[in-house]
């Protein structure tokens, strides 16, 4: 009989460990990776008593999208795989 050693496995009742190695699926298919976010707003010389360019505002615009985009992506992954209800 061969010897087997799950890297995804409980750890008593209430913790999983997933150690190097390991992967949480769904069916078989883990969830894409989601690429690390960059926020590339920039307001350099703005301050309270000054109004920010529309360009400043814009970026700040795209950028809390990207935001979203990512978190959206996240818990997509964790609905996915069953850590959190749909």
């Amino acid at each position: 009989m061969s010897e087997y050693n799950a890297k995804v496995h409980m750890d008593g009742p209430d913790e999983l460990v997933v150690e190097s190695g390991g992967q949480i699926t769904a069916a078989g298919t883990q969830a894409s990776a989601v690429v690390d976010l960059t926020i590339t707003t920039d307001l350099t010389g703005v301050d309270t008593d000054t109004d920010m360019t529309a360009a400043q505002a814009g970026q700040i615009e795209a950028d809390l999208a990207a935001i979203a985009t990512k978190l959206n992506a996240i818990i997509a992954a964790l609905e996915g795989v069953g850590i959190l209800a749909e």
